[in-house]
Formats: C-alpha cells, structure tokens, sequence
C-alpha cells in the first residue's frame, strides 16, 4: 500500500475539521451519540477526500508528458556543448 502524501493528509484532515465542526454547528448536538455521529462520518468524509485527491494529481501529470523530440534536442545541446569545451581546450593548448 503506498503512503499518503502530504496533501492527501493535508486535505483529508482540513476537511474533517472543517466538516465535522460545520455539522455540529448545524445540528447543535449535545448528546454523546449525535457528537459520536458526526465524528464518525467526519472522518469519511476526510477519508474520501483523501483517496481521491490522487486521481485528479494523476491526471494533471498526464495532460503534459515531455515529447522524445524535445529531450533528444536537450541531449544534443549537452553533448554539442562539451565537444565545443574540448575544442576551445585543444586550441589553448597549441598556443
């Protein structure tokens, strides 16, 4: 099972907070049922935020994958610019 990131936790729990301090706000509970209540769907309700916040970071991350064109230029510029380094060395040495 892999590991939440921090903004799977960051999230699940903002909205638990969040959720469970809106609901007894709303139903004005004071019985230790109704508090256990809220508690209990507050933390699904976190725990759904959290598993689906991967789905949608996935999905960012596939819309702008890096072309082969674009790294191949990158790894011709590195190579063109050593040859030009050893280049520039050889002829400081026949000086």
């Amino acid at each position: 099972m892999p590991r939440p990131t921090a903004a799977q936790i960051l999230y699940g729990s903002a909205t638990v907070v969040c959720s469970a301090l809106a609901m007894l706000l709303l139903f004005r509970t004071g019985s230790g049922i109704g508090v256990a209540v809220v508690g209990t769907v507050a933390l699904v309700l976190g725990l759904l935020v959290a598993l689906a916040l991967p789905a949608r970071a996935r999905t960012v991350r596939r819309t702008a994958p890096p072309t082969a064109a674009r790294t191949r230029r990158t790894i011709e510029g590195v190579e063109i610019a050593a040859a030009q380094r050893e280049r520039v060395g050889e002829h400081s040495l026949h000086r």
